[in-house]
């Protein structure tokens, strides 16, 4: 039983898994706050009364 334990400790053949899936975890994360804070910029470019591109896209030529 001591000699099961003792290999069961030493073996290490899932911890490259294991940091890879963290890995990507931690990306993942850091994509999604990213893509959140890019977003709510976007969304107060478009909203803003006093911005330029909101002005440039309301205005329509006269014929």
């Amino acid at each position: 039983m001591k000699t099961l334990l003792q290999r069961f400790l030493e073996d290490e053949t899932g911890a490259t898994a294991i940091e890879y899936g963290l890995i990507v975890a931690v990306l993942s994360l850091t994509i999604v706050g990213g893509a959140s804070q890019a977003f709510d910029a976007i969304k107060w470019l478009f909203s803003d009364n006093n911005s330029r591109l909101v002005n440039a896209f309301a205005t329509t030529p006269q014929p």
